[in-house]
């Protein structure tokens, strides 16, 4: 049994068992990944997927429980590797932080300029993509922490640590007659054209629990995945824009006004999340601490020796 072959399981699965697509991702042949697949549960004695013909259509119930202790032993692998580079080379390396657009374009730069002064060795890699792709790109080993408000909680082996919390504001042009009302509401708010997140991002759930706790649609006419393309389509008269409070910049978007919505939402958390197990460099709690002051290296530790959460005992 080689390690070669765990990947090659682990990666088809990943792929949605489309094996040529799961080639492409390592670099190399589906005849040669077919072959190590068909090699391994020769040697396990047992069938890990169900083909069609050539076709890989799903994964048997002892392949479930292979494909878990696969996962297993690659985690493993990888921290033997980390716990090495740890010991040998501890201010170099290589730092891959999946985050949302928002995290790495508003509040992650001052972090990583800091970051960098103190490590001047330590490659930093930022993966951006929505909170799922993120959470993902964890779980598969690509990247050593996910940074974003909502998916998280979709994947056990996440373990989660608050950082801050969060609001929104309202950005509109100068002359627009919701900034001169003296006490802003969801029902003067839905009167107007209104341009905010996609439903996967930054915090787009509390918005639409808002207007429905009062039983009003709100006029979304355009979503983005990002608050830079929300306030150009604010820019051109397409609508208001609600955003997070961190996307506005006073000297940046001084042709905009924003105006605080706190009391009309509910305040979003953002949070990091790492794998469970993982053993991580002495740089990459230095990076958390200086995102999250309060996440010192003990909790980080506790965190990720701790179980997976019950979603029964869970609040929603």
């Amino acid at each position: 049994m080689k390690l070669q072959q765990l990947r090659y399981l682990v990666e088809v699965v990943e792929a949605g068992l489309n094996v040529s697509q799961a080639a492409d991702n390592l670099f190399t042949s589906q005849p040669g990944v077919s072959k190590q697949i068909r090699l391994l549960e020769d040697e396990l004695g047992v069938e890990i997927f169900v083909r069609n013909g050539k076709r890989v259509v799903s994964i048997t119930p002892a392949g479930q429980e292979i494909l878990t202790l696969a996962r297993r032993v690659l985690l493993e692998a990888r921290n033997l590797k980390t716990a090495g580079q740890e010991f040998s080379r501890q201010r170099a390396g290589q730092l891959t932080v999946a985050t949302t657009h928002t995290q790495a374009r508003y509040v992650l730069p001052p972090v990583i300029v800091q970051f960098a002064q103190r490590y001047p060795e330590v490659k930093l890699v930022l993966h951006q993509g929505n909170p799922l792709h993120v959470a993902q790109e964890v779980v598969a080993g690509r990247a050593d922490l996910a940074i974003a408000t909502e998916g998280l909680d979709l994947f056990p082996d996440l373990r989660i640590l608050p950082c801050y919390q969060w609001n929104r504001i309202l950005v509109a042009k100068p002359d627009h007659p919701l900034l001169a009302l003296e006490h802003l509401t969801l029902e003067a708010l839905a009167q107007y054209p209104m341009i905010t997140y996609d439903h996967a991002f930054t915090g787009r759930a509390r918005i639409n629990q808002a207007f429905e706790r009062q039983g009003l649609s709100p006029n979304v006419v355009l979503t983005a995945l990002d608050a830079d393309v929300i306030k150009t389509y604010v820019r051109v008269g397409m609508g208001v824009g609600v955003i997070a409070a961190m996307a506005y910049d006073q000297n940046l978007d001084r042709d905009l006004r924003a105006r605080d919505m706190a009391h009309l939402f509910e305040p979003s958390l953002t949070r990091i999340a790492l794998r469970a197990g993982t053993y991580l460099r002495g740089f990459v709690y230095d990076f958390i601490q200086l995102f999250a002051p309060a996440l010192d290296r003990t909790r980080v530790e506790n965190a990720l020796a701790a179980p997976a959460p019950n979603p029964e005992d869970e609040s929603s």
